[in-house]
């Protein structure tokens, strides 16, 4: 069929072109790099083969002429095939070798260019490649030539006496002997010289030095690949242009243990302050096997004063019943409607209702308090909710005097995977916070991780709770919250996260 080379970009997901997206959700087969985001692997199709063939420092997955075997066989197998490249596919990633092999083959392919590390990275460490007063050239260079080379292809005179910004590519091995040449051909030994290790990732570096000490910085500081090297006097620029590395938690490591569909807001928040974010999903929401009992309970809405939601979740899958039962929101018109918290109202807004009561806590408790306040005694209540959840809510509620009647909407029951992923991570020092938003997510997540495994690793390692009931519940694991809103809310648990990480 055909085979696309896709940029991936530097590594910053936000950096990802919209075509290239396009293609990974349409792609049958996935072939990517060690440098391109796996997260990006989250767009395909569930259905895609995917298949890692990257080479990290030697350690090489599949050879090159492995990988443009495979891209031929499977797009002559009739797929359509994503190639996704680190940056840009043909900015030293070995795209034209693999568009020419194709043509070879009589395969088609396409390339959809991607932003390079070399201009993203220097940009988010504060070092514009050009600038009106010191540089207005720029030169991309391999600092990893082909050692059967007789001779190498840089003409350093060039290159040392000119006015260029010079960015070089895979050349921490050579540094001392980059530096060296460039000073032997009349760069002078004070000029600057930036080092950007994992730029735009969560794990980004950077340090600013002279040429002719840096490559002792780099062996003092531990600037490995994959770095780029840029030299020149734009480098000036990087103490006060530099915005990405001022992210509050840079290259901290926090997991996040919400259903995976309900992490994506976590997620952004963490990421937006620079977070290492590891998704350990410890619960899936699946709907019910029967709608029986709720399609009966909407048709005799009439019948109840008050419905009360406790989570999105209870909003989605209720509203998602309505609309398959034919009604929408009109049927809600002589109920009085509460949510427990913003978030939840949040949920109720979109479907075009207008909560009556959200709690000033964001509890169950609270919700009985303000409803007892609003005279719920006498009155018929309904509670939209999991099929397994706390019963403080419907019990205070009927000793106040309701009539209550639960209906579980959805379930929710103990995710499978990630244990492994995350115990690795842990013993790397790669986790700072596990983060829990509800008391599910702290059971589900010990079902799968030993207390004492967690034990062993405080009190570097921080556990996060979004509220007192979650805490509450992380005590009878015997631990403690370190960190824990005083507003239970996920926006209020990243500032806690900022504050106290």
């Amino acid at each position: 069929m055909k085979v696309y080379l896709l940029g991936a970009g530097p590594g910053d997901p936000g950096l990802l072109t919209l075509k290239a997206k396009s293609v990974i959700e349409r792609a049958d087969v996935i072939v990517y790099d060690y440098l391109a985001n796996e997260s990006f692997l989250e767009f395909r199709n569930p259905d895609a083969e995917v298949i890692y063939v990257g080479k990290k420092g030697g350690d090489h997955t599949k050879t090159q002429d492995e990988i443009n075997a495979l891209l031929v066989e499977r797009a002559k197998r009739g797929k359509m095939v994503a190639r996704l490249k680190g940056g840009d596919p043909y900015m030293f990633g070995r795209g034209a070798e693999e568009a020419e092999e194709l043509l070879d083959a009589g395969v088609d392919f396409e390339v959809v260019p991607g932003v390079t590390s070399a201009i993203a990275g220097p940009a988010y460490a504060g070092v514009p490649l050009t600038h009106r007063r010191y540089a207005s050239s720029v030169s991309f260079i391999t600092g990893h030539e082909d050692p059967d080379k007789p001779e190498s292809a840089h003409n350093w005179k060039a290159l040392a006496s000119g006015t260029s910004t010079l960015v070089f590519f895979m050349g921490m091995k050579n540094l001392p002997d980059i530096a060296s040449k460039l000073m032997e051909n009349g760069m002078p030994g004070d000029m600057e010289v930036c080092l950007v290790r994992w730029g735009t990732t969560c794990n980004h570096r950077s340090h600013v030095g002279k040429l002719s000490t840096i490559a002792r910085d780099a062996e003092q500081l531990g600037f490995t690949a994959p770095s780029l090297i840029v030299v020149g006097r734009v480098c000036a620029l990087h103490d006060t242009l530099n915005f990405f590395e001022k992210k509050p938690l840079l290259g901290k490591g926090v997991v996040v243990t919400r259903a995976r569909h309900q992490a994506s807001s976590l997620v952004a928040l963490l990421e937006e302050q620079g977070a290492c974010v590891t998704q350990f999903p410890t619960i899936e929401i699946q709907p019910l096997d029967d709608y029986v009992e709720v399609e009966e309970a909407i048709l005799t809405l009439a019948q109840y004063d008050w419905l009360v939601f406790t989570s999105v979740n209870g909003v989605s899958h209720f509203f998602e019943q309505l609309m398959l039962t034919g009604l929408d929101s009109r049927i809600l018109g002589g109920c009085e409607v509460a949510a427990i918290g913003p978030a939840t109202a949040e949920a109720l807004e979109k479907k075009g209702i207008r909560p009556d009561f959200v709690p000033e806590k964001y509890v169950a408790e609270s919700v009985v308090k303000g409803l007892l306040e609003k005279g719920i005694a006498g009155k018929k209540v309904l509670i939209p909710r999991a099929l397994k959840a706390r019963e403080v809510l419907p019990q205070e509620l009927a000793k106040a005097g309701a009539e209550v009647r639960v209906l579980p909407v959805y379930e929710t029951v103990i995710a499978k995977k990630g244990a492994d992923r995350f115990r690795e991570r842990l013993a790397q020092g790669e986790i700072d916070c596990v983060t829990f938003a509800s008391s599910s997510t702290v059971d589900n997540f010990f079902e799968m991780v030993q207390p004492d495994i967690i034990k062993a690793h405080k009190p570097r390692l921080k556990l996060a709770c979004i509220g007192p009931v979650t805490a509450k519940t992380l005590e009878g694991y015997g631990l403690a919250a370190d960190i824990q809103p005083e507003d239970y809310t996920l926006p209020a648990l990243v500032k806690a996260l900022v504050k106290e990480l």
